[in-house]
């Protein structure tokens, strides 16, 4: 009779495998090893572009903010002294109100006339199609220049130049087809019988579009709201043919401002490029509250 030694059983190592534990930076050279040359590339051109974006915008802040400069790129002294006088005398409070105005109403009237007629051309086959469906790309690729000046010729024609009913109108003009050809998809993804199956329940037309297919199309219409805003507020060619002192958007203005003859201060065109600057990052943040463009044209 053996006795028991009470030796824990002993464990093999299979053939060929290691009986080393791997590093802990075993797996981050490893990873590191992965990066290919264009991956490298592509994040390396990523960081200086975001650099250069930083550099530029932030050259632009400390020149407003500049009080004296002797030599070098910083300034001796800071002042406010910029932005109280683009506040005052440059019209850029005005401008301000307008650029909202114009906003909020291009976005309102391109939205209820766009997605209907988005629909329409979404569910309705017939001949022509296509090619207005091109025209519409029209507005929209074509430099504003080109047609800018044909628009505020009718717009003076009809006594509406310099008014800000006209800047309203030309900036509908290429905003209109943009909703049009973003609800398009969205429209063609709802399912018709969704629409038949309403309609058996007592839907008229105008609880249909209201109750089942607005809620459906929320992130298409939100994504056009959003692409509209940024479009308007970056259009110069339509507003400066048809606006006058008193309906200048912001863009205008400062062009106004650098186009005097009689020069204008660095300052002071720097402090109403930042107004502009975080005009147009607050317009497009509350946008973005309510909707991701980027995310709903994923969806398509």
């Amino acid at each position: 009779m053996s006795a028991s030694t009470g030796a824990p059983p002993r464990t093999t190592t299979p053939a060929g495998a290691s009986s080393r534990r791997p590093s802990p930076g075993g797996g981050r050279l490893q990873r590191l090893r992965g990066v290919t040359l264009t991956a490298f590339i592509t994040y390396a051109a990523a960081a200086a572009f975001v650099l250069l974006v930083v550099a530029v915008l932030g050259s632009v802040l400390v020149e407003s903010l500049g009080g004296s400069w002797r030599s070098g790129w910083w300034p001796d002294g800071g002042t406010l002294e910029w932005y109280r006088r683009a506040w005052a005398t440059t019209g850029v409070a005005r401008a301000l109100v307008v650029t909202f105005e114009v906003g909020v109403a291009v976005v309102a009237l391109s939205l209820v006339a766009g997605v209907p007629a988005g629909y329409a051309l979404a569910r309705k086959n017939f001949p022509g199609k296509s090619a207005l469906m091109l025209v519409l790309l029209l507005p929209i690729i074509l430099p504003q220049i080109t047609y800018a000046t044909q628009l505020a010729a009718l717009m003076y024609r009809v006594g509406l130049g310099g008014s800000l009913t006209a800047v309203i109108l030309v900036n509908v003009v290429p905003a209109l087809p943009l909703v049009i050809l973003i609800t398009v998809p969205y429209v063609e993804q709802v399912n018709p019988a969704v629409e038949d199956a309403a309609r058996v329940f007592g839907a008229g037309t105008w609880r249909l579009f209201t109750l089942v297919l607005v809620p459906l199309l929320l992130p298409g219409v939100a994504a056009a709201g959003v692409l509209t805003l940024v479009r308007v507020l970056g259009s110069f060619e339509l507003t400066f043919f048809v606006s006058s002192a008193d309906t200048q958007t912001l863009v205008v203005t400062i062009f106004g401002a650098l186009s005097n003859p009689g020069g204008v201060a660095a300052g002071l065109t720097a402090a109403m490029t930042v107004h502009y600057m975080v005009v147009a990052v607050v317009g497009l943040a509350v946008s973005l509250r309510f909707a991701n463009p980027v995310q709903a044209l994923s969806r398509r």
